[in-house]
């Protein structure tokens, strides 16, 4: 065992207390281990063991759970985040066992419930209970609460018409989704009844269900006639047809194929139009749904008894080498399922994953795929530094590519030199950013150009090595496309940009800041990285929404992509609402029938066909209509 300062403060602890090492738990005294846990300092007189003497030690130890709890909360390292996090949970407060309030505060009660009771409700259940309130009244309550119980049900509306149903009043803000949170803001709005304003919403129907995306609508369009201008960016056509007026931009992404107004005016004369739009719109080009259902290879995994937050005891069989979509309204269980419950297992049995699942009676036939892969929005860096050519280690070959050159040799540059991350090769003024900032006080920061480098982030002598006439900082600003085009004959470097191209994000250049990319944009990067590896045919993939912010072109590009993955042989999973993903799947999990407490049962499984013929889904209402059964 290595005797490191730490061991023999910890020595100093048991021999204070009376106990090895070796012991247990149970047979170590209470006060040693709160010492152990929070840390101690006095001193201490014990016998040395060389020269038999006492000798006076003195222990100064910070506790085991006072450094996990430092460093959680004043290092910015992400990774040892993620460690000290392994060794926290959340439980209950003991006192007020998570109610927030003092035990006073929950003396009140109206109709036999206290505020905390109150908020832990859905918001669909709060309004039955407000709306049942009125009969238990006295005369003299009710006048004292009508105006009052007029104020709390036309702002609970506001919450149900942007399909919030599902919420607690309670609900953690840093727990809800970006779409969540802007559709709080929206009904915070439409209850406001401001006139005059000019609203701008940026894809607004993220992670709605087509039942809640109807409710979405209905409620933009009460903001529009009470008075004011509403200015929506979104791709769900059920939006674009309730327009008043749509502005298509393109013809194409990117900086060399985007960026003009290609067809503006009303749904009806946007149709008229040769765009690709007006193509999705008018049925010249549409998604078609597969002739045939896969069989897959008749293998299957099976999780039995999920029970974490809303599911109720339920278990799911996930047939393996098909196309699985896992639908349901917003906030029905998916992700608790799927997220929460089966990739922890999963990651827990391929790489050792320490993320804890939600409660779960048992699964089987785990080996029957031999990895998993969950490719979710999350960033794929958190500083402008990161980008894909550095994500998906495009970088890494390009500046071996250029260490290779005559005049790198001659210089002897290491492919070191060509990182902008590396004291040599980069530009020292603004440390390889290509920007600096500016602190503005109480104010963001500024970010400008380098006045150095120009914002091309090396110094002038790693600038002068040049491949083909092109330096390192013109391959980083290089489009995918162009890029792909370039690295053409040097095929490690071009098959991780082909992938990244494949998956339609060929608009984007290779040294775009990560932090510019959008949730969508970041997660078809990560999954181009994963085509991009040599797969075994026999990978567990999970997209979670990854439709998001994309055109219907871009959908139809990313199914061709996932399709090919199943072809291999692999099985694929996304958690959906887009239709245009749902009709070609091979095999749906419908979850239902509502949100929150009303949520958490399987409704239907099977092909699209089978799923469409429920009586009671919401889902299979829309998706017969699809299917123009």
């Amino acid at each position: 065992m290595k005797k490191d300062w730490i061991f023999k403060q910890l020595d100093l602890i048991a021999q204070k207390f009376n106990f090895k090492l070796t012991d247990s738990i149970n047979k170590i005294p209470e006060e040693a281990i709160q010492m152990i846990l929070y840390g101690g300092n006095e001193s201490l007189e014990v016998n040395s063991k060389d020269l038999g003497v006492k000798r006076k030690y003195k222990i100064d130890f910070e506790g085991i759970a006072n450094f996990i709890d430092q460093t959680f909360t004043n290092n910015d390292s992400t990774s040892l985040q993620r460690w000290a996090k392994e060794f926290m949970d959340h439980i209950d407060c003991p006192s007020c066992e998570g109610a927030r309030l003092r035990k006073e505060s929950l003396y009140f009660k109206v109709n036999e419930m206290n505020i905390a009771q109150l908020a832990n409700m859905d918001i669909a259940e709060l309004v039955e209970w407000f709306d049942g309130l009125g009969s238990t009244l006295s005369r003299k309550q009710e006048q004292i609460a009508t105006e009052l119980l007029k104020e709390i049900r036309v702002r609970l509306q506001f919450l149900l018409d942007v399909g919030l149903d599902y919420l607690s009043l309670n609900r953690s803000a840093k727990s809800l989704s970006g779409g969540e949170a802007q559709r709080i803001r929206l009904a915070t709005q439409i209850g406001s009844q401001l006139v005059g304003v000019l609203y701008i919403l940026d894809e607004p129907s993220i992670g709605l269900h087509q039942r809640d995306n109807e409710k979405l609508i209905n409620s933009l369009e009460s903001l529009r006639d009470t008075g004011n201008s509403v200015v929506v960016v979104e791709h769900d056509k059920d939006m674009i047809e309730r327009a008043d007026y749509v502005i298509d931009i393109g013809p194409r992404a990117g900086k060399y194929g985007g960026g003009e107004i290609i067809s503006k005016g009303t749904p009806a004369e946007i149709l008229k139009h040769d765009t690709l739009t007006a193509q999705y719109l008018n049925g010249k080009l549409e998604i078609e749904v597969p002739k045939v259902r896969r069989k897959g290879n008749g293998e299957k995994i099976s999780l039995k008894g999920c029970t974490g937050n809303n599911l109720k005891n339920v278990s799911i069989d996930l047939p393996l080498g098909k196309m699985i979509v896992v639908t349901g309204v917003s906030g029905s269980g998916k992700s608790t399922m799927i997220n929460e419950t089966l990739y922890p297992i999963m990651n827990a049995h391929f790489f050792n994953g320490v993320k804890i699942p939600k409660p779960y009676k048992s699964i089987k036939n785990l080996d029957a795929v031999d990895k998993v892969i969950d490719i979710n929005q999350s960033p794929i860096g958190r500083t402008p530094r990161s980008n894909p050519a550095t994500y998906t280690k495009t970088f890494d070959e390009i500046r071996s590519l250029f260490a290779k050159t005559p005049e790198a040799l001659i210089r002897g540059y290491k492919p070191g030199r060509f990182s902008f991350n590396v004291l040599g090769g980069r530009c020292e003024t603004c440390k390889g950013g290509g920007l600096r900032v500016i602190e503005m006080n109480f104010l963001p920061d500024v970010y400008v150009t380098c006045e150095t480098c120009q914002g091309k982030r090396f110094n002038r002598e790693t600038l002068e090595i040049r491949y083909k006439g092109k330096s390192i900082s013109d391959v980083l600003n290089m489009t995918i496309n162009e890029a792909t085009d370039f690295f053409e004959p040097i095929p490690k470097i071009y098959r991780k940009l082909k992938t990244i191209k494949d998956v339609g994000l060929g608009y984007i250049t290779l040294g775009q800041q990560s932090t510019t990319l959008s949730g969508g944009e970041a997660q078809r990067i990560k999954l181009a990285s994963e085509l991009s590896k040599r797969d075994t045919g026999n990978t567990f993939y999970i997209l979670d929404e990854p439709t998001t912010g994309l055109h219907f072109e871009d959908i139809r590009v990313l199914l061709l992509v996932l399709n090919k993955l199943v072809e291999k042989g692999n099985t694929v999973l996304i958690i959906e609402h887009n239709m245009d993903v749902i009709k070609i799947a091979d095999h749906i999990i419908d979850v239902g029938p509502e949100g929150g407490r009303g949520g958490g049962e399987i409704l239907a499984t099977g092909t699209p066909e089978k799923v469409a013929k429920h009586k009671t889904s919401h889902t299979a209402r829309f998706l017969k209509k699809e299917l123009g059964m």
